[in-house]
């Protein structure tokens, strides 16, 4: 048989071979590696034999398969071999034996309907009550199956009739046939069950562990602590929808992120088991609906429950909803708490349109608080004073000081100079609104003689206010009176308080100049 480096060397040889003398030169090959394999084969046997001869003339020893007693107890009574089942139960096997899933020889029997061998084992002294690694007990799987003889053998040899499976299950809810049915639920009037005494029942391994919890807090332990298979208690209450014992686990700050050797978060082994009611309580505490096993699974993805399902769904949209909204609140308070150069501050800058908008909602609010000050005072004793500094306000300028007063050059409606103020209704002159003008206002504070400002500030009178506006006015009056020279042009237009807004004023128009004669530059225009 040729060697690897040999048949490598030859491949570009065959490549050029026809048909028929590659098929040959195979068979060539072929016939070569069957001889060295043979010849392999008998060296293998005769250093076999060398090795055999050096043995002890006894010859080698036949080999048995033995197998531990359960694994045969059970595979005898599957078979539903009694008289096998008799010997090992004679030889002293006990009938109590099971597999790595707790299931007996009596749990196989109930389910098989082997009631010879379920009575031998009885009678061996196997439990009646005995549980698998699921808390079911042979009661469960006869009633499951509907073994009317083999539930009435049980509960004669004294079988629970209020045991709890993991899932919360009685035999009687598990039971499908009626005749099964009717003797479990006859047999449990008879002894006096009610329906209070099977909700206690089911509660008991729930109260069993609120209390083991307590015990546990007051001793200082730490909940999470891993126990079978890394599994927290906050895993075990929420497999099998231990409501109480989750709400206290998780008051104490129990974690929800740990995970098992699975990779499983508590939310997954509540949505694996169905348990909606552990799934909505974890997830209202913050768990992780995302959140991955070693299979990169999420509690969507083991779950099988429909209406379980369909809870995880729905909270998930509304999780991803917060979660989408917080993002974009997120990003626009980033976007408005951006820095602006070297302070690290938003400068906002206020448009003349705001400011004046403020500025108008300032004074309408003034107005507001005036006029309320004006009604509360008319209802009071300030009626009189307020009549009286209204007709000081309103009283007619005298005829000798608008003869000197160099208003009366005033332009009227018509805009002429030397025109009477228009009329007002009453024959006065119409007083000025007192919000009209915030100028005018301060203008005539500042005109105020000292006196009349260092009056009482705590409290004001509307009148008071009145008789300080009205004397503010009368100086400054008399200060344009004086500040007046007598040769100023006639067409000056001049307006007081007391007569309004100014008139229109005539416009004339610009006269048209003559247009300039144009001079020849030289003699050829």
């Amino acid at each position: 048989m040729a060697d690897h480096p040999e048949l490598l060397a030859e491949m570009s040889a065959v490549g050029q071979m026809g048909t028929q003398e590659r098929l040959k030169h195979a068979q060539k090959r072929r016939a070569q590696q069957l001889k060295k394999w043979a010849q392999f084969e008998k060296e293998v046997l005769g250093r076999k034999a060398r090795a055999d001869k050096k043995k002890k003339p006894g010859g080698r020893k036949e080999r048995h398969v033995l197998f531990p007693d359960n694994i045969r107890l059970l595979e005898a009574a599957c078979r539903n071999d009694v008289e096998e089942v008799r010997h090992l139960l004679l030889s002293g096997v006990d009938p109590n034996l099971c597999n790595e899933d707790g299931l007996t020889a009596l749990h196989q029997c109930c389910i098989d309907d082997f009631g010879d061998i379920a009575e031998l084992l009885l009678e061996a002294g196997a439990d009646v009550n005995t549980c698998d690694s699921e808390l079911w007990t042979p009661l469960h799987a006869a009633a499951t199956c509907g073994h009317l003889h083999l539930v009435e053998l049980l509960i004669e040899k004294g079988a629970n009739l209020l045991a709890v499976n993991s899932d919360g299950n009685m035999p009687y809810d598990l039971c499908e046939d009626e005749m099964t049915l009717d003797y479990i639920e006859t047999t449990m009037a008879d002894q006096g069950i009610t329906q209070e005494t099977i909700e206690e029942a089911r509660s008991a391994v729930e109260r069993a562990m609120v209390d083991d919890i307590r015990r546990l807090l007051k001793e200082g332990v730490d909940l999470n602590t891993p126990l079978d298979h890394r599994a927290t208690l906050l895993h075990i209450a929420s497999a099998n929808g231990y409501l109480e014992a989750a709400e206290l686990l998780l008051e104490h700050k129990a974690s929800m992120s740990v995970q098992d050797s699975d990779g499983w978060q508590p939310l997954h082994a509540a949505a694996c088991w169905g348990q909606v009611h552990l799934v909505e309580l974890l997830v209202a505490h913050g768990a992780d609906l995302n959140g991955k096993s070693v299979l990169d699974e999420t509690p969507l993805d083991v779950c099988a429950d429909e209406e379980v399902r369909a809870k995880l769904l729905e909270l998930k949209h509304k999780h991803d909803a917060i979660m989408k909204s917080h993002d974009k609140h997120k990003s626009l308070l980033q976007r408005r708490t951006s820095s602006a150069g070297s302070r690290g501050k938003v400068v906002r800058r206020v448009s003349v349109t705001e400011r004046t908008n403020l500025y108008r909602k300032e004074h309408e609010k003034e107005a507001i608080v005036w006029q309320r000050m004006e009604q509360r005072e008319s209802e009071g004793e300030g009626e009189d004073e307020d009549r009286q500094t209204d007709a000081e306000l309103q009283r007619p300028v005298p005829v000798s000081q608008i003869q000197q007063d160099p208003v009366v050059e005033a332009a009227g409606p018509g805009g002429s100079p030397g025109q009477e103020a228009a009329p007002q209704r009453n024959g006065t002159a119409h007083p000025k609104h007192l919000y009209s003008k915030r100028l005018d206002r301060s203008v005539s504070y500042q005109l105020a003689t000292q006196e009349e400002l260092s009056t009482e500030k705590a409290h004001h009178t509307l009148a008071d206010l009145k008789r300080q506006r009205a004397a503010a006015k009368l100086q400054r009056l008399q200060a344009e009176d004086f500040s007046a020279s007598p040769g100023e042009a006639p067409n000056s237009v001049y307006y007081t308080a007391a007569s309004g807004e100014p008139g229109l004023l005539k416009l004339t128009a610009p006269a048209e100049e003559n247009p300039v004669e144009k001079k020849r530059c030289c003699t050829v225009m």
